[in-house]
């Protein structure tokens, strides 16, 4: 048996110019010394005897013990090559790919056995350095110059070539795959550093990769054209993988198809989402289930198919990715087409009904759901609980249960005429529910059937929402209504009393011991009209005389006033947003509005806090962040008045805009301060809400539309407002004027007051009476000022009459509701000023004046 040597395991390299040099000649020069020492010792002793050989013995004697002395404190050494390097060089030395050392002049330094057999160098000159070897060749050039490039910037490297021979000369014909690196180190004992260069033959590996890509190629064509289709998702629902079959079902472009930019829900038609997502696995394991659904193809054709459907989850609970196989179920057989046709279109019905239907057992266990029933409950319903057979009643309310028993206790007795159960989501009052629970009664009359009953539910939210806003609406229409009959009638009472108030204040001096009575009429009828005004807003018929506003300067104005009203105990904010849309409003209305909300605000806070008062512009497609159902969509100018306070409750909250309604204390307030904020703003065209919670505070929100200017119309309607004069006019005046007014008292009171100015008055207590005075008169008229609401002819009705008469007649229109309530019926060019009731004597005889003059 032959023996093993050291290189059998570790082939000696074919260049090592690390050893240490000169140690054999060291040696000869020691014995050649030792000799010719010896020969001379002897020479010398014969001819000078043996003191001379004593004394060179003492000589060498004292260079002995000092190398002894200098070894031993280490001043020489005997450095005989360590157990590392050897570990080193062994390790160089078995590597099976070739590795070559040189300096940074391209000499030689250090290479292994591996490289020369790899280059073909069979003697120490032959060896060649990597960039010597290869740079010549095309193929292995650009990979050299890029490494030897970066260690010369001391940057280390690696890269593949491949050759279209071996670079061993006379190896056997064909490519070769080569990976080289380079890095440089360095050395204690060198000044500069090394560079080592690393050549590999990596055919076999690439060969095997090749393999690996070939066989991973048939088995996605494999896939690909199988006759199933297959998907993968994240957790996310979104498309991973798709393959060909089902790319094809669907009309995708496979080209163009890119990982993650298709979500699920996308393909899923109806609600065969809810199915899909209803399924889940339980924490840390997988689950699979069949689901008989519709994809959507790219056309928008529903293609029937089933899932075989597995899901995963991390340990943690959380989703994890999905992998389906799909199948066509309108492919198959031909015998069982009709079958299967029937399956598909049972199916279809039965998932894209927008009622959701569950069947259950004779107990009111779930048997099978459909697709809207699982997206309807989905917060408490999920695959889990139709596989374990929950209760149905788990999704009704617990007060409405006991008659959900009932009706499935009658659906056993094959009773079908069952009322519908209205009820709301356990947990959520806000979802209402309607269930419809039908018998089953087959064609043999079986009494064993699965199914006891067939429940359909259908969400009722929506409807229930609309109800309410209908009932209240017509409950604000009918107390409006009531508050605007009342209030005509009672402007004329008032109208009467103020006017009959001027009339003695006319005669009494404030000497008089009558006239702070007087003044006490007169206030409190002031008073009693202020509180008309308040019903004429919530009702939407009072004048307003609306302007284009700029809400910062208006706020700005208003700030002084609304700090004197909440206090010093209470800090106001006013937060102006930027470059603010106009508005279009009546000032005077939109400050009392304001005034009123800081007045709740200042009365929330009786601890003192903060008021905010905010604006900013609205776009419309910020609108449905505020989930306001009526709340159209436009863009709007935006204030909210924001306070700290008690809050309000839920309950409260939703009536709080209702006339009449409050939480004050008894002779604390009317009730009508929010309903008449309500009705001004609803007047104007705009919205308000409320957000509160109680402990945190109030928001009101105002929404005003953004005005854009137009145009103005050459018939729009001027009308004269009813202002008191800063300054003294003369409000005399010779003209005649029609009084036309059906209430005795403020007609005798119109009558005297205009007379007392000056001015021949003609009175007729109907539209009627008019014409006819009017006629007598041949038209001897210099202005008419007539009630608006009349029996037999109406004041527009009079104007339209007279104007056939007379077209520039001039014309005032009395009435105690708002100017726009019967502006927009007469004609277009119609010109008239309009004076609201009640109205003292100053105001009536200001108002003719202007019109004359006007």
């Amino acid at each position: 048996m032959a023996r093993e040597t050291r290189n059998d395991f570790y082939p000696a390299p074919i260049v090592d110019e690390n050893m240490r040099p000169g140690v054999i000649a060291r040696l000869v020069v020691f014995i050649v010394v030792l000799t010719g020492s010896a020969i001379i010792f002897g020479i010398f002793r014969q001819r000078l005897g043996d003191p001379f050989l004593l004394g060179m013995l003492g000589i060498l004697a004292m260079i002995g013990v000092g190398y002894l002395f200098a070894t031993a404190v280490g001043f020489i050494q005997i450095a005989p090559r360590s157990t590392a390097d050897e570990l080193s060089k062994s390790y160089v030395d078995s590597m099976t790919h070739g590795l070559i050392v040189t300096d940074v002049k391209g000499r030689v330094v250090y290479a292994n056995r591996a490289y020369a057999t790899m280059t073909g160098a069979t003697t120490a000159a032959d060896v060649k350095t990597v960039e010597g070897l290869l740079s010549d060749a095309p193929e292995a050039s650009p990979v050299i110059y890029r490494l030897a490039s970066g260690l010369r910037d001391g940057q280390s490297g690696d890269g593949e070539f491949r050759m279209q021979q071996s670079i061993r000369p006379g190896s056997d014909a064909g490519a070769h795959w080569y990976r080289v690196a380079a890095r440089a180190f360095n050395v204690p004992t060198q000044r500069q550093p090394l560079l080592a260069w690393q050549l590999a033959d990596i055919s076999t590996e690439r060969a095997e990769q090749e393999r690996f890509f070939l066989d991973l190629q048939k088995a996605i064509d494999h896939l690909d054209h199988a006759p199933a289709g297959f998907f993968a998702a994240d957790q996310e629902g979104r498309v991973t993988y798709i393959n060909a079959t089902l790319a094809e079902w669907l009309g995708l472009d496979l080209a163009s198809f890119t990982p993650g930019s298709t979500n699920l829900a996308d393909i899923v038609a109806g609600d065969g989402i809810a199915l899909v997502r209803a399924v889940k696995a339980d924490p840390g394991t997988t689950r699979n289930a069949v689901i008989d659904l519709d994809l959507s193809t790219v056309k928008g054709e529903a293609l029937p198919v089933r899932f075989m459907h597995r899901v995963s989850a991390t340990r943690e609970g959380a989703p994890g990715p999905s992998r389906t196989i799909v199948l066509n179920r309108t492919q198959g057989e031909d015998s069982s087409a009709d079958l299967r046709a029937a399956e598909v279109r049972f199916t279809r019905f039965f998932n894209s009904t927008p009622m959701a239907i569950a069947g259950v057992d004779h107990d009111g266990r779930i048997l099978r759901t459909n697709a809207p029933f699982l997206s309807l409950f989905s917060t408490v319903v999920d695959r889990d609980a139709v596989d374990r057979r929950a209760r149905l009643d788990s999704v009704i309310h617990e007060r409405d249960r006991a008659a959900f028993q009932a009706a499935l206790d009658k659906a056993k007795l094959r009773q079908a005429e069952i009322s519908p159960i209205d009820t709301m989501l356990p947990g959520n009052d806000e979802r209402h529910i309607r269930f419809y629970v039908n018998a089953i009664v087959d064609a043999a009359g079986a009494e064993g059937a699965e199914e006891a009953a067939i429940v359909y539910a259908v969400e009722t939210t929506e409807q229930k929402a609309l109800e309410g806003q209908m009932a209240q609406s017509q409950k604000m229409q009918a107390v409006g209504q009531l508050a605007g009959g009342i209030a005509h009638d009672f402007n004329n009472v008032l109208t009467a009393i103020i006017m009959a108030s001027d009339l003695l204040l006319t005669n009494h001096r404030p000497s008089d011991p009558s006239f702070p009575d007087i003044m006490n009429i007169k206030q409190n009828a002031n008073r009693a009209a202020s509180l008309v005004r308040q019903l004429l807003a919530f009702s939407r018929k009072q004048t307003l005389r609306p302007e284009v506003l700029n809400l910062t300067d208006v706020l700005a104005d208003l700030r002084m006033l609304l700090q004197r009203l909440v206090g010093t105990d209470i800090k106001l904010k006013v937060e102006h947003g930027r470059d603010l849309w106009p508005v279009r409003a009546d000032i005077g209305q939109f400050e009392q509005v304001v005034v009123n909300l800081v007045v709740n605000a200042r009365d929330a806070m009786p601890g003192g806090g903060e008021i905010t008062v905010r604006t900013r512009n609205l776009p419309a497609a910020e609108c449905a962040s505020f989930g306001f159902r009526e709340l159209v969509d436009a863009d709007y100018s935006l204030i909210e008045v924001e306070d700290g306070g008690t809050g309000i409750a839920p309950e409260v909250l939703k009536k709080i805009f209702e006339p009449f309604f409050t939480t004050k204390d008894v002779g604390k307030g009317t009730g009508l301060g929010l309903s008449m904020v309500y009705g001004i703003i609803k007047q104007t065209g705009g919205f308000i809400y409320c957000s509160s919670e109680v402990g945190k505070g109030s928001v009101f929100h105002i929404f005003l539309p953004r005005h854009i200017p137009e145009a103005k119309t050459a018939g729009e309607v001027v009308a004269a407002a009813p202002k008191v004069q800063d300054t003294a006019k003369d409000l005399s005046g010779s003209a005649t004027v029609l009084l036309v007014e059906d209430e005795d008292a403020v007609r005798m009171g119109g009558v005297r007051a205009l007379r007392s100015r000056g001015y021949t008055v003609h009175e007729a207590s109907s539209g009627v009476e008019a014409l006819e005075i009017f006629n007598a008169l041949e038209g001897k008229i210099d202005i008419v000022v007539s009630d608006v609401v009349m029996p037999e002819m109406d004041g527009p009705t009079l104007l339209g009459e007279l104007r056939k008469l007379q077209p520039d007649i001039k014309f005032v229109f009395v009435s105690g509701y708002a100017e726009d309530a019967f502006a927009r019926n007469l004609p277009e060019e119609a010109q008239f000023g309009f004076l609201p009731k009640p109205f003292s004597l100053k105001q009536l005889a200001t108002v003719v004046k202007d019109v004359l003059e006007g």
